[in-house]
């Protein structure tokens, strides 16, 4: 006999915005008690000192997560030159120096090379494995780390604020994968100056954005009640990059047993196309379009 799964059978997103100092596996875990939710998870770690938009899923809405994770992410960071640190952020200790400073056409003139299809190297303190290890465990142990260049796909990199000659604030949109702390730390040695982020900022990630986030005080303020329940939004929005199939009455059953049925395409689906079927708005399942039927590789409950 399966073991009955504790909490509110809720589906959906809360979007929140992250405060400093707090990881982003507390926020998780603090909506999905205050909300006395069976499951949640997110879409996307935001490091401890960084703020913004981290989009927690509850119930049924973590089986779209990969499809958040996957799209593309906005940030807004500042970065201090003349220092490189040990993280690549604040947070780390002090490891090189420098006098000099870029001038904001010297920014200009480099920032093109850390957009559309780059090659990064991972912050020594990340999450990345290495040898079955998170890289920040290996680098807090005093190991020296040659990490391997990722690919990673930068949409936008822009400067748009230049408060002193010490900082910079820059704007990046980049897909799956990219540190940010990299980009700030690559850059300061491209100009000569060093440098390395003291704020950062998620502004928007795939379909979610700041507007109407819920604060850590609102859910505070919120705990073990239905009150955040007005605040989620449905598993739907994470499915907006996909083509719509409709799901005749008939198909119901077959592709909630996680069976291939026929459904209604959009004009503009192609045979191998990833799709998700809906009936009256609500999402059935998602998977692979095959010619006139949807054959499911998640299937939602009812």
């Amino acid at each position: 006999m399966g073991r009955t799964r504790k909490g509110r059978a809720i589906s959906g997103f809360l979007i929140v915005d992250k405060p400093a100092g707090i990881t982003s596996t507390a926020v998780v875990n603090k909506v999905r008690w205050a909300m006395q939710a069976q499951k949640a998870g997110h879409a996307g770690t935001l490091d401890p000192a960084a703020t913004g938009l981290l989009a927690v899923a509850l119930g049924e809405a973590t089986k779209v997560l990969p499809f958040v994770t996957e799209a593309l992410k906005a940030y807004e960071f500042t970065v201090r030159w003349g220092q490189e640190t040990t993280t690549d952020d604040a947070e780390g200790e002090i490891a090189r120096t420098s006098a000099a400073r870029p001038s904001d056409a010297q920014i200009e003139a480099a920032l093109p090379q850390f957009r559309g299809d780059i090659m990064q190297v991972p912050p020594a303190f990340s999450a990345v494995k290495v040898e079955g290890e998170r890289a920040y465990d290996l680098a807090r142990d005093g190991e020296v780390l040659e990490l391997e260049a990722r690919p990673l796909h930068v949409r936008k990199l822009d400067l748009v604020a230049r408060p002193d000659p010490d900082h910079a604030v820059l704007e990046m949109v980049c897909g799956k994968g990219g540190y940010v702390r990299s980009i700030a730390r690559d850059l300061g040695r491209s100009l000569g100056c060093l440098g390395h982020v003291v704020r950062l900022r998620r502004i928007w990630s795939g379909p979610f954005s700041l507007h109407g986030a819920v604060t850590w005080d609102e859910i505070e303020a919120n705990e073990r009640g239905e009150a955040l329940d007005a605040r989620l939004l449905p598993l739907e929005t994470a499915l907006v990059g996909l083509p719509e199939c409709r799901c005749p009455e008939s198909s119901l059953s077959l592709l909630r047993n996680g069976g291939a049925a026929p459904v209604f395409p959009p004009d503009g689906v192609d045979w191998g196309d990833e799709a998700w079927a809906s009936r009256d708005g609500r999402a059935i399942a998602v998977g692979v379009y095959e010619g006139g039927t949807l054959r499911p590789t998640r299937v939602f409950a009812a």
